[in-house]
């Protein structure tokens, strides 16, 4: 049943509990779509909220005419057509910065366990391999390192910062250079990942960057580096990452995103040299906390016809 005098917003599926509640408590009505994706007849929907991993296809766009705003929970906002919102006179918005620390703070802690082998490690313990006298294998130090950061967004330069107490060089590839930028420059993922010995790759998601570390890339960070990805599944050629583990071309992997999550393959599931994580690199109190009121916020703006505080580029 919808209030008249409220506006009426659409939740898709997917959408982080906390983040639901906070937006229960908000000045509108909410409603969920019908089985099938098609939204609920006869209601004026006003406001669209998808987490970051949820599409939004156009034709649903287009199926909501009074549609103002597109609220994306998430920082990636590439599984929504902005052009074609934008056709529709549709704003779509995002959650950028509150979430940059922790998704940073993820980024290395994958790093840390993937180089010391911390699961595998915990593994060996608790079956009782150390109290039958065993001896772990060594593993590889963090210190004096080469690390790349594969797009120096918000969230790459906030990685990097947080390495560079302990890293030998840092180094970065983006599509625009910046000569302001301290670290070591590379002009193309290839050339990144064969001057470094860990690859974290933090480009947004989308058509242009889909499989943008293909087999030339993991094949020149070679049989000693290691590759880190927060940023999308589907940057990584994942078929070209498994057969690089599986032969030995690449040293492990540390990864929170994957191709079509939340399936996992099984070689990645069963490999001791993979640090796997559910795609938790927003996923504290805080953070989430943080982006539910931001989405708030940039719903709040738009429908009272002012300009969001932080609408995509």
């Amino acid at each position: 049943m919808s209030d008249a005098s409220l506006p009426d917003i659409l939740v898709l599926p997917g959408l982080p509990e906390l983040a639901a509640e906070r937006l229960e408590a908000g000045p509108w009505t909410l409603h969920a779509p019908h089985a099938d994706g098609s939204p609920p007849s006869g209601i004026s929907i006003t406001g669209l909220v998808a987490s970051g991993g949820t599409a939004v296809p156009n034709d649903l766009i287009d199926a909501l005419p009074d549609l103002k705003i597109i609220a994306v929970h998430g920082v990636g906002y590439d599984k929504v057509d902005v052009a074609h919102a934008r056709t529709k006179g549709v704003v779509v918005t995002n959650t950028p910065d509150v979430l940059s620390a922790d998704v940073a703070d993820l980024a290395v802690a994958l790093t840390l366990s993937t180089l010391r082998r911390l699961p595998a490690a915990e593994r060996w313990l608790r079956t009782g391999d150390w109290a039958a006298g065993g001896k772990f294998p060594l593993t590889r130090s963090a210190t004096g390192l080469r690390y790349g950061i594969l797009g120096l967004g918000r969230i790459g330069r906030e990685i990097a910062r947080r390495l560079e107490p302990f890293a030998g060089e840092i180094a970065w590839h983006s599509r625009n250079p910046d000569p302001q930028v301290p670290w070591r420059y590379c002009p193309d993922p290839v050339a990144l990942a064969a001057s470094v010995d860990v690859l974290i790759v933090a480009v947004p998601g989308g058509p242009a960057t889909k499989g943008l570390v293909d087999a030339r890339v993991l094949e020149a960070l070679g049989s000693q580096g290691l590759l880190i990805n927060i940023a999308r599944g589907e940057v990584v050629d994942e078929a070209a990452l498994i057969a690089a583990l599986a032969e030995s071309r690449l040293g492990g992997a540390g990864l929170d995103v994957f191709a079509h999550e939340p399936l996992v393959p099984t070689a990645l599931l069963e490999s001791d040299r993979c640090v796997l994580a559910p795609h938790i690199g927003s996923a504290t109190l805080e953070a989430r906390a943080a982006m539910a009121e931001l989405v708030i916020a940039n719903l709040r703006a738009v429908l009272a016809d002012a300009p969001p505080p932080t609408p995509v580029p």
